[in-house]
């Protein structure tokens, strides 16, 4: 199972430690959601969410703070005494003397920050799915064209590397070469990344490895990005029939997720890089509403009424 640090969160959220007497190196979140433990200070434990980070904000701390020594008590304790990962209190409030000996007594990490209670929430959400997200290792080269997420995958050697050398000279950025981390960040969106040992670089059969980032600079590189497109490349079938009009979009499957994917025939004379730009470019039309398939198919609907309609007069 997938888990962060809770180190790793502290460094990232830019949390203060407000315990900084406790372990914290073996705490590992695995939920990306959080809890706020709104119920629960005020008594109520059925289906309480342990295991997840707990936020206090404002309302929370304006309830605990109207509460009389013996209700705190009670409810500290027993609050605290569940396994959970860490409690970040929000807008830098400080949690009351009772409250930070009860969590040091149950080994409760207590952190903070000055961010507002939602913002914080909505970031560390957004984040944690990222980091937490099913991921899977396909064998392909992703790269940002245009905007649009581009994996081109095929059989090794048909020369995928060699035309994602091509799109970053042409101005587009490199993501990852040979392996692509995907993960389902949504039901909607895939992101992909590359394996850290292997970043910014990119193998040409003949002269080896290429560091990308050195080469072209740090504008032809990316972190991560979008998956919005496939292009599977593929030898050249003479027998085998290909789309010649695109009025259907084909389709693959990543965790799930579907991704619009074209199978691209290779043969001497074609140009990946400009095949890849005009699929990439094409793609982000379809998504702003035109479709030049259609357009055409329209058009020659047209043309046949109109003839028709001659014919009849």
């Amino acid at each position: 199972m997938a888990s962060i640090k809770l180190e790793m969160i502290i460094e990232k959220m830019k949390l203060e430690n407000l315990t900084p007497e406790l372990d914290i190196s073996k705490i590992k979140i695995t939920q990306p959601d959080i809890n706020r433990p709104a119920l629960q200070l005020a008594g109520y434990f059925e289906h309480f969410e342990a295991t997840r980070l707990q936020v206090i904000g404002f309302v929370e701390y304006s309830y605990l703070e109207g509460l009389p020594e013996e209700r705190k008590r009670e409810i500290y304790n027993k609050f605290l005494s569940y396994e959970i990962p860490a409690i970040v209190f929000c807008r830098e409030l400080q949690p009351d003397e009772m409250f930070l000996q009860t969590a040091i007594k149950y080994k409760v990490p207590l952190l903070m920050t000055k961010k507002a209670t939602s913002a914080f929430m909505a970031e560390i959400i957004r984040w944690m799915n990222v980091k937490l997200a099913p991921c899977i290792s396909v064998h392909g080269v992703l790269v940002d064209v245009f905007g649009e997420g581009v994996l081109i995958t095929g059989e090794s050697g048909i020369g995928k590397s060699e035309a994602a050398l091509e799109l970053i000279k042409r101005g587009h950025r490199l993501v990852t070469d040979d392996a692509v981390e995907i993960r389902k960040v949504s039901d909607e969106t895939l992101v992909g990344s590359a394996p850290d040992i292997t970043k910014h670089f990119i193998e040409l059969r003949g002269i080896g490895i290429v560091d990308v980032k050195t080469l072209f600079g740090v504008s032809s590189v990316k972190d991560t990005q979008n998956i919005d497109l496939v292009i599977r490349l593929e030898d050249w079938d003479k027998e085998k029939e290909y789309d010649r009009l695109g009025l259907e979009e084909e389709y693959t499957e990543y965790l799930g997720n579907k991704v619009v994917c074209h199978n691209i025939p290779i043969r001497p004379g074609r140009n990946l890089a400009v095949i890849c730009e005009s699929a990439a470019i094409n793609h982000r039309q379809k998504k702003m509403g035109y479709n030049a398939a259609q357009e055409l198919y329209r058009r020659v609907q047209e043309s046949l009424t109109r003839r028709r309609d001659e014919d009849d007069e």
